[in-house]
């Protein structure tokens, strides 16, 4: 089973990203695409260091993490709407479970808030996120289907009841030479999606 480091290893590079977001409470979906890069950050990298230090974690406890880039574009966006941002993450392994731990964020994926998650391997070679907030939670899952499509999906809960479900196909940018290949993969993951009204 590929461990959490080797999973963010894997993922590093530029994505191209495919979405579709369900809001549950409107029965409406949105679509939308953006770009994403992934640099994989070892222990020692001054971001890691500095984001334990922040949640009062000991930096020596964690095993690495990454840096995520993005730039996005939504289907309901109002003129001079932006969807940029930068985060960091780093994983500190349950000394007694490695292929789970904590997952410290320096901003949440439901909240633009510093927290801590939990993340966890599965069985499956997927990375599931959890995390809770003070009025919602959020599940994000991530694998890869083939070497070079990465899937996404999340769902966000709130107090009362789920707000959204959302599901993502990433490609990652690897240039000319190889966009028909690429092209392909993401077709076959996209037919899934089509299929299916919840994207999965």
């Amino acid at each position: 089973m590929m461990d959490v480091m080797e999973f963010f290893q894997h993922s590093a590079g530029r994505w191209r990203s495919k979405r579709i977001t369900h809001h549950l409470a409107f029965r409406r979906s949105e679509m939308g695409e953006s770009e994403i890069e992934v640099k994989a950050l070892a222990a020692t990298d001054p971001d890691i260091i500095e984001l334990c230090e922040s949640h009062q974690v000991d930096p020596s406890l964690a095993v690495g993490g990454c840096c995520v880039t993005w730039a996005a574009s939504m289907g309901w966006d109002q003129e001079g709407e932006n969807h940029e941002g930068k985060t960091v993450f780093a994983l500190v392994p349950d000394p007694e479970q490695p292929h789970s731990g904590q997952l410290l964020r320096d901003r949440g994926y439901a909240e633009i808030v510093s927290v801590v998650g939990h993340y966890q391997m599965d069985n499956d070679g997927g990375l599931v996120l959890t995390t809770e907030y003070d009025i919602m939670s959020s599940v994000e899952r991530f694998w890869f289907p083939s070497p070079n499509v990465r899937v996404r999906s999340s769902t966000v809960k709130r107090m009362g009841g789920f707000s959204t479900a959302t599901f993502c196909t990433e490609t990652r940018w690897l240039g000319d030479s190889n966009s028909d290949t690429v092209a392909t993969e993401s077709a076959n993951i996209d037919s899934n999606l089509i299929l299916s009204p919840l994207g999965w």
